[in-house]
């Protein structure tokens, strides 16, 4: 079906994007996949092209772009090509929103024009080892000092993306207990420079897909936060997670939608081109079938993803819209990627084809940013049940 969510403007950069990741991202990215992510100087590569501006207020520097299409045409590019780029998309599709949202004027003077150059690289911080999805039972607490001047950072964090190369974290913790109506109450958000005394970066976790995008063990340490670094209100922090949690699952379903579609595209290439028994792959039945039901359980994902892009672009992108477009296609995805490596055969358990590493990449889409099981708690939830 003919998609109409993009403009000429949006193609043109397109093109852009397309001939970028060409020249500077294919031809290194062996090197990246060894090293667990890329090199820093990359990071100020993208800042020169202005993909971490995109969204960023134009007081601050940026485009001032309301909406996620043109992070979108990156994500596209991105799996077209079969590569990622690093923890980009923890900077500009997590991090980016608080700060914009609920950061102060003095804040986001102070950090946007770094963000956006990428001088300053951004995680977020929010999952414990012994919580997962229960956020509202962390237990990292900030303790305000007997001068009012700084809080006091205890605790630990895993799974953090982008963990090992930040340089601001936005660390969620406790700064207040829970009361017994509200288990979620007492979280703040607190801005952590990465460089601060008993701030620490542990093991670099080693993942099953997703290599160049670095994910961390952090801990703290009595760590001293100026009381100028809380983002938003004390005490506040659910409800921004809440608020920002459909922006994150649009972002996960835009990039699990173009990889199945890349999938696809990378098995056709194949199918073409390899011979079996005497005769192209793409000559057997089979074969045509299988790709015949990938493309028509990948169109139907893509016209819940393109109207979303549409809604979120509008504000009215609800929480349980994000959660079945979540749930549908990263479940999706998983499916019609399997299906395109086995098309390939041997080759594509071979990490030296794109198809492979989709693969592997694919599988935590149902885990991240609310399981898939979450998604359909908060669909039943929608439903009344």
């Amino acid at each position: 079906m003919r998609r109409t969510v993009y403009t000429e403007e949006h193609e043109a950069f397109r093109e852009v994007i397309r001939d970028f990741i060409a020249k500077e991202v294919v031809p290194e990215y062996p090197r990246w996949m060894e090293a667990g992510h890329p090199p820093r100087d990359f990071y100020r590569k993208l800042g020169d092209l202005g993909v971490f501006g995109i969204e960023v207020p134009t007081e601050y520097g940026g485009a001032g772009v309301t909406g996620y299409k043109y992070s979108a045409v990156i994500a596209e590019e991105t799996a077209r090509a079969g590569v990622t780029l690093g923890s980009t998309g923890a900077h500009t599709g997590l991090t980016l929103p608080y700060l914009v949202t609920f950061g102060s004027e003095e804040q986001k003077g102070r950090w946007l024009p770094g963000f956006l150059s990428g001088d300053i690289m951004t995680a977020i911080a929010m999952t414990e080892p012994g919580t997962g999805s229960d956020l509202a039972g962390m237990t990292t607490r900030a303790e305000l000092s007997d001068d009012g001047s700084h809080y006091v950072l205890n605790g630990a964090k895993t799974f953090i993306s982008g963990g090992v190369q930040a340089d601001l974290m936005l660390v969620v913790c406790r700064t207040s207990p829970a009361t017994a109506e509200n288990r979620r109450a007492g979280l703040s958000i607190l801005c952590v420079d990465t460089r601060s005394e008993g701030y620490a970066v542990g093991r670099k976790l080693e993942k099953i897909g997703l290599r160049t995008s670095d994910t961390a063990e952090l801990s703290f340490a009595d760590v001293e936060v100026p009381v100028e670094n809380l983002l938003g209100e004390e005490g506040k922090a659910f409800s921004y997670l809440t608020h920002n949690l459909v922006h994150e699952r649009l972002v996960c379903a835009v990039g699990d939608q173009a990889r199945a579609v890349a999938a696809i595209g990378f098995a056709g290439d194949y199918v073409r081109s390899r011979d079996v028994f005497g005769k192209p792959l793409a000559s057997f039945q089979n074969t045509k079938f299988v790709l015949a039901e990938c493309a028509a359980e990948t169109e139907a994902g893509q016209t819940m993803v393109d109207r979303a892009l549409d809604l979120h672009e509008a504000g009215e992108l609800t929480e349980a819209d994000a959660a079945k477009m979540k749930l549908f296609v990263s479940e999706s995805a998983g499916r019609v990627i399997d299906k395109c490596l086995q098309l390939h055969g041997g080759y594509g358990y071979m990490l030296e084809y794109p198809i492979a590493r989709l693969y592997t990449d694919i599988r935590v889409s149902r885990i991240y940013a609310g399981s898939s099981e979450v998604m359909k708690t908060i669909i039943a939830r929608s439903l009344g049940l």
